[in-house]
């Protein structure tokens, strides 16, 4: 497999306005491999949405380095997507053109792009939906259309800040259900960021277990060979799935638990 993303000795303090120095992230390594699903569990206050937001380039490192194919990861790039856990879908435009509001902020082809949003947008469930307005969309659908956006540009990495969180559990299992069938479909690498320990388990080839602050990796559970793919919700209830989920969790407990 090839390596997609390199993350060495990465470190990130904030400076409070009182002068103090607050250590979010210590020394953080690990690798991801191209076409890969990896999740990230951690307490909160770990710092899961900082690493995002500085391997998405939109939050400066304290120290280390984050290459993306071999190349530093430095700002924001044109070829990394980001979906948040609010849609952040501009209300005064259709499900289309949310869509192609990507293409339209890096000066992109709009014929050609156009093509990719309806393909997209049919890839996740919206085709006849692209005249509607996001206020006439469910959670769910609101989410699929936050995610065409983010791979309109066919970007080489996807990152996803607890995009389900706001869902209800029905919701959220099925929304599940459609980002394994997407990314097996679009093939695009995913670093996933959850509260879920079962949701992790669940979506994951490896999942990265944060401690809390200052957030460091405290271990790397690979589950592909214990949970085959395509995966279903029986899944869930096998004793292969609560292991792997009671194993996290225990570990969860032994450092004071996870939300």
């Amino acid at each position: 497999m090839t390596t997609l993303i390199n993350v060495r000795n990465l470190n990130k303090h904030y400076i409070t306005v009182k002068g103090e120095i607050v250590h979010a992230l210590h020394d953080i390594n690990f690798e991801i491999m191209e076409d890969e699903f990896v999740t990230v569990v951690g307490p909160s206050g770990c710092g899961k949405t900082t690493l995002l937001m500085i391997l998405g380039g939109l939050l400066r490192k304290t120290m280390g380095e984050v290459l993306l194919r071999g190349t530093p990861v430095e700002g924001p790039r044109t070829d990394i997507g980001i979906v948040f856990q609010q849609p952040v879908l501009l209300p005064w435009r259709t499900v289309l053109q949310n869509t192609l509001l990507t293409a339209e902020i890096l000066g992109l082809d709009r014929k050609k792009y156009t093509e990719r949003a309806v393909e997209l947008l049919e890839l996740v469930g919206l085709k006849g939906f692209e005249s509607k307005y996001p206020a006439e969309l469910s959670g769910g659908m609101q989410q699929r259309n936050a995610i065409t956006r983010a791979l309109l540009h066919d970007p080489a990495i996807l990152l996803m800040d607890e995009p389900f969180g706001a869902l209800d559990a029905m919701t959220r299992e099925q929304m599940n259900l459609e980002l394994l069938r997407i990314w097996s479909e679009s093939r695009k690498t995913i670093f996933f960021i959850t509260h879920s320990i079962p949701e992790a388990v669940f979506l994951a080839d490896r999942i990265i277990v944060l401690t809390p602050r200052p957030g460091t990796v405290a271990r790397i559970v690979d589950v592909r060979d214990r949970l085959p793919r395509p995966r279903n919700l029986k899944m869930m209830g096998s004793d292969q799935f609560g292991e792997i989920t009671q194993s996290v969790r225990d570990f969860f407990a032994s450092q004071g638990g996870i939300d």
